[in-house]
């Protein structure tokens, strides 16, 4: 870790605080269809990964927080843990996928922090493949 990236250490462990706690605590009734999560996840990634790639490269942190909000607002709309909301337990790759999104954006900015794991990004990749997978059945 270089001396530039403290100062990224202490937002990105409350980020990550902020992110488990607003899931933890997301309404219990979907909005909509069970069915239509995946692709509702997927445009949601869709519509956020260009702006993340665009904070990432400019190095602007406030996006992150921004995009708390909207994964939370996300979350709540659909009942988003699946102990919240059983009929999206089959479609864990894409609760996870939104889930990690803004994790792997901090990690392109503070590659040494302590969340950023080898194969968190090749994960969320994964996650983000097969709920897409799933959006087009």
């Amino acid at each position: 870790m270089t001396r530039a990236d403290t100062p990224l250490i202490r937002p990105l462990a409350r980020l990550m605080l902020a992110l488990s706690t607003a899931l933890a605590c997301a309404g219990a009734a979907a909005q909509s269809d069970p069915a239509q999560y995946p692709a509702a996840a997927t445009g949601f990634l869709d519509e956020e990964l260009p702006k993340m790639a665009t904070a990432v490269a400019e190095r602007d942190r406030d996006y992150f927080e921004a995009a708390m909000g909207r994964i939370v607002a996300f979350s709540e709309d659909w009942g988003f843990k699946s102990h919240a909301n059983p009929a999206l337990a089959g479609y864990r790759m894409c609760t996870d996928a939104v889930s990690d999104f803004v994790i792997v954006g901090l990690c392109k900015l503070m590659p040494n922090g302590s969340e950023c794991e080898p194969g968190l990004a090749p994960r969320f990749e994964a996650n983000r493949q097969q709920c897409r997978q799933a959006a087009r059945r």
